[in-house]
């Protein structure tokens, strides 16, 4: 990686000294800032093809769902027993206290 930022700079470099030496500054501007821009561009793609796919993305954002889940299982069982005890605490209330 290091190899291609120097050889991408070393052109660069060399190509804009020239540019402006036997070009107008204009179009010496131009030649070097496109230089510097394909220099730039092909370091960053260099590495293009070194990513993770969607799937292997996925799996990993299931995984870390899972846990989540997982570790969560406790406070879900204590809102189930709270809510079975409202809903007994309510049901109780309808039977002792009849309707008018």
């Amino acid at each position: 990686m290091t190899g291609r930022w120097v050889l991408g700079g070393v052109v660069a470099v060399l190509g804009s000294v020239a540019a402006f030496l036997l070009l107008d500054p204009v179009v010496a501007a131009f030649v070097a800032i496109l230089l510097v821009t394909t220099a730039v561009l092909a370091v960053a793609a260099g590495n293009w093809d070194r990513h993770s796919t969607f799937e292997q993305r996925e799996l990993d954002r299931a995984r870390r769902r899972k846990e989540k889940w997982d570790r969560g299982a406790a406070a879900r069982e204590r809102d189930r027993a709270r809510w079975a005890a409202h809903r007994a605490r309510q049901e109780a209330k309808k039977v002792s206290r009849p309707e008018r």
